[in-house]
């Protein structure tokens, strides 16, 4: 069964549908060979909406749609801005500032194609100007902006919990360090291109302009404040959290900045509910293939095939991180975390591996997987946002990547990258 349904999967997926075609016709194959016949499909409708019942699940699109109404106001402008004048004028502070800015931004946002559209369209055309490879600017906007699937709040996290049954504030507060450790090396790195390249400077801001700044940014601040004060300060539930963001951004937008009208509400709108229903079809697809591959045993039968049951901690994690890296170099993120995280997580509780150091290195494993050639999705974001050849866009990939994968290695020797700040909040 398990090579009739990848073969159905394959072929389809070769053929061009989207993602969530071969997902839904996967699981009625299954359902078809477990039952013998179409008998059972209202059970594989009550399974998809099972998928999508989670309380939790409602903090996806409202972090969607809280990134869309900062996307196209004046948040995301006045946080670049921020970073821009207090370290734009240091060697190579320009390509730090895309980093942190992206980082920044993916802590009020979640999404990282909204941090690529937020944050590159602005920045890119100031760091060509200033003497940067157009390379290396695409890979640095689609590789930082990957650090909002580390940084709370993480859609991508959300979904893993859910389907793991992990408590989501550990997640999210477990992300800080690696999203933190990878933006220093990115940074370390932008600055040693920029010194090698002989980049110039930017203007040194004054203090003034500075101060400027930070009163302009005073406001989009609040978002972080919101997310991680009101969740670790026992204010708020994620989910809540999420809901206050929105409420946060339409006051800010609509009321404080006056920088949307009436007509953007409809266009926020529809651009929400189509990304979200994307987000939860794939979600409620997700759920009835797992049920199929958990009741007709198929994990036991891959996981076992590599011996993984005589594997120590380390080895495992070893083996989830390739597993996801790879799986998220062909396909949507969410619909790995949907497929392979049931497959995992009876290795994950035999060995004993705390799920909040496997969410911290799953999520980590995505974000690289989708920035990496052949099929990552940020890629082909930034291909329509930027109007980029494939070639151009992959070709400063490199760097980034090593970097990541390093992070991997030390999160796996080194797991209190990770579990030191979710140790010392809820130990």
């Amino acid at each position: 069964m398990a090579l009739k349904i990848s073969t159905i999967m394959i072929a389809l997926l070769l053929i061009g549908f989207p993602m969530m075609i071969p997902l839904l016709l996967g699981a009625m194959y299954g359902f078809y060979e477990l039952f013998g016949g179409f008998s059972k499909m209202d059970f594989m409708v009550q399974q998809m909406l099972a998928g999508i019942r989670p309380a939790s699940l409602i903090a996806v699109p409202m972090f969607i749609l809280a990134a869309d109404i900062m996307t196209r106001g004046e948040s995301a402008g006045r946080l670049i801005d921020l970073v821009m004048k207090f370290i734009g004028h240091i060697k190579g502070g320009l390509a730090v500032s895309t980093a942190t800015a992206c980082t920044l931004f993916g802590a009020v946002s979640g999404s990282t194609q909204a941090t690529v559209v937020a944050v590159g369209s602005p920045l890119r055309p100031r760091m060509l100007k200033a003497g940067y490879k157009d390379s290396f600017v695409l890979a640095l906007i689609i590789n930082a902006s990957d650090i909002a699937f580390l940084i709370p709040p993480s859609i991508g996290m959300i979904i893993y919990g859910v389907i793991s049954s992990t408590s989501i504030s550990e997640l999210f507060i477990a992300g800080v360090g690696p999203g933190l450790l990878l933006l220093v090396l990115f940074s370390a790195y932008s600055i040693i291109y920029a010194t090698v390249m002989g980049v110039p400077t930017e203007p040194k801001a004054s203090w003034r302009e500075r101060l400027s700044a930070v009163r302009l940014a005073i406001w989009p601040l609040g978002f972080p404040v919101i997310i991680v004060g009101g969740i670790y300060g026992g204010v708020f539930s994620p989910t809540e959290a999420a809901a206050a963001c929105v409420l946060y951004a339409l006051i800010l937008e609509f009321v404080v900045f006056r920088s949307l009208n009436l007509v953007d509400i409809y266009k926020i709108a529809k651009s929400t509910g189509l990304i979200t229903a994307v987000v939860f079809i794939l979600v409620g697809a997700g759920a009835a293939f797992s049920w199929v591959i958990s009741f007709g045993q198929i994990p036991q039968a891959i996981l076992g095939s590599i011996g993984i049951d005589q594997m120590g901690p380390k080895m495992v994690l070893a083996v989830i991180s390739v597993s996801f890296f790879v799986g998220c170099m062909f396909v949507d993120p969410i619909v790995v975390i949907l497929v392979l995280v049931p497959i995992f997580a009876p290795v994950v509780d035999s060995v004993g591996l705390d799920p909040v150091l496997v969410g911290t290195i799953v999520t980590l494993q995505v974000a690289i997987g989708s920035a990496t050639p052949p099929f990552g999705c940020d890629i082909f974001t930034a291909i329509a946002i930027f109007k980029r050849p494939y070639i151009e866009v992959v070709r400063g990939i490199g760097p980034f990547t090593l970097i990541l994968v390093g992070v991997s290695v030390a999160l796996i020797f080194f797991p209190q990258i990770a579990l030191f700040l979710r140790d010392l909040a809820f130990r």
